[in-house]
């Protein structure tokens, strides 16, 4: 919150820094407690109102949410595109830590079955009413990392971040 109380706008305030040879990292903050984002990160519902476009068309928006469940994601754009990532947690510590596996499907082919899915852990560190979000992705190799940063991931990062907030600020439930 700001100093006279009122609530920041922060959207666009997602940061990319990249780290090592092989990962970045993103953090945004956002002006809800931790258990909110963490449920926005983890319910159907709340993830089809703030993942991808206002005009993204949901066809999948599957949670599994327990160590060794999966999850996957699939929205067609305006123009035909089919945009969806899949995966599996690996850790879940509610409110404040989600590791998790993600995989973008390529258009028209079969879902890839690989064993070297980059990583994503997400922290949630919520001070004072506002939750400090950090998600470090790995990747395998740098050329990989570099193709995903590289892709324009980051313009619709933060809209979905930007929407998440909004969702998040709410009230989410």
């Amino acid at each position: 919150m700001s100093n006279n109380g009122t609530l920041k706008n922060r959207h666009g305030s997602a940061v990319i820094t990249r780290q090592g040879d092989t990962d970045y990292v993103v953090t945004r903050s956002f002006d809800a407690p931790a258990d909110l984002v963490f449920e926005a990160h983890t319910t159907p519902e709340l993830v089809q109102r703030w993942w991808g476009f206002e005009t993204s068309q949901w066809q999948v928006c599957e949670i599994d949410l327990r160590v060794g469940g999966s999850w996957r994601w699939v929205v067609q754009e305006p123009d035909g595109m089919v945009v969806g990532f899949h995966g599996a947690y690996l850790e879940i510590e509610r409110p404040h830590r989600l590791v998790y596996t993600e995989m973008y499907e390529m258009p028209h082919a079969p879902l890839p079955d690989r064993a070297d899915y980059p990583t994503n852990t997400v922290t949630l560190d919520e001070v004072d009413g506002v939750t400090h979000m950090t998600v470090h992705v790995h990747h395998t190799t740098g050329e990989e990392r570099d193709m995903v940063l590289a892709s324009g991931m980051e313009s619709g990062m933060q809209v979905s971040y930007d929407r998440l907030e909004d969702v998040v600020r709410a009230g989410a439930r």
